[in-house]
């Protein structure tokens, strides 16, 4: 199964984020409790003040060629696992996804 799914406004996408790395990646999918996949995404960003989710987004956005405003954060703010809505086509973010999680 996928983290991700498309929406009528664009894709969920559904991770869990390790802050305070040795660097800035994915280390694949992993499921919750309820096994409920979920992307395992790790950064060099602290948790403070919002500072690991402005990276998550910048680093969503880079990679995705999406814009900053285009992903928000539904839901899990301050927890590690965290719902993501990338807005727009979600044909064409769903086959961006596919294809950097292939690589």
């Amino acid at each position: 199964m996928k983290p991700y799914i498309a929406v009528p406004d664009g894709v969920r996408l559904a991770l869990r984020l390790t802050p305070r790395a040795a660097r800035n990646g994915v280390d694949g999918i992993v499921s919750d409790a309820e096994g409920r996949p979920l992307l395992k995404l790790r950064l060099v960003a602290p948790p403070v003040e919002g500072a690991a989710n402005e990276a998550l987004i910048a680093f969503l956005a880079k990679t995705l060629a999406l814009r900053k405003a285009d992903i928000t954060i539904r839901s899990g703010e301050t927890s590690r696992v965290k719902i993501l809505h990338l807005a727009g086509d979600s044909r064409a973010i769903l086959e961006r996804l596919d294809a950097w999680l292939a690589a």
